[in-house]
């Protein structure tokens, strides 16, 4: 079933604001924060279909990018978009459309495994980004192994959150 534009457009929007609020909600840690933001990305592919979760993503970095203050921390501009968290922020369309190619067909029974695959394209991405600074080991342990309880907890949550949404019709794939 193919959404009217208006459709789109909202659960674009909802998406962005999603992503930022996921971004908000956050623990300073150093050199990257965690936050939700991860789960908002693939929660927009994964029940948005690729177009919305990708449409999303790109918003939510557009947004970043022309200072809006949607990053963690409530960073905005250029500067995070090429500093140390880059990586992660530039993986998450990449993420929220392999995530929803993943969950496709049955979105209820893969959203745990597309939640993983996304979440494994944001962190090897936003470790290959943070090693050309820090370097790989450094960046191994500051920037993925501190995450990958949460990154596999945020999946689990993302497959609960497909369990109870899509089978009620709350949200059409």
């Amino acid at each position: 079933m193919r959404r009217s534009a208006s459709a789109f457009i909202v659960w674009t929007l909802i998406g962005a604001a999603l992503i930022a609020v996921g971004a908000r909600l956050d623990v300073a840690m150093h050199p990257v924060p965690m936050s939700l933001q991860s789960l908002a990305v693939l929660a927009a592919g994964v029940l948005g279909g690729w177009r919305i979760g990708l449409a999303a993503s790109l918003l939510y970095l557009t947004a970043g990018a022309l200072g809006a203050p949607v990053f963690a921390g409530g960073s905005s501009g250029w500067t995070a978009l090429t500093g140390p968290t880059a990586g992660y922020l530039i993986s998450f369309p990449i993420a929220a459309f392999a995530a929803a190619l993943i969950a496709r067909r049955k979105p209820k029974r893969l959203a745990f495994i597309a939640g993983l695959a996304g979440h494994a394209l944001i962190l090897g991405l936003g470790w290959a980004w943070l090693a050309q600074t820090i370097g790989a080991q450094a960046a191994w342990s500051g920037g993925v192994q501190p995450f990958l309880i949460g990154a596999i907890a945020k999946s689990a949550a993302l497959a609960l959150i497909a369990l109870f949404t899509i089978p009620r019709g709350l949200l059409k794939t």
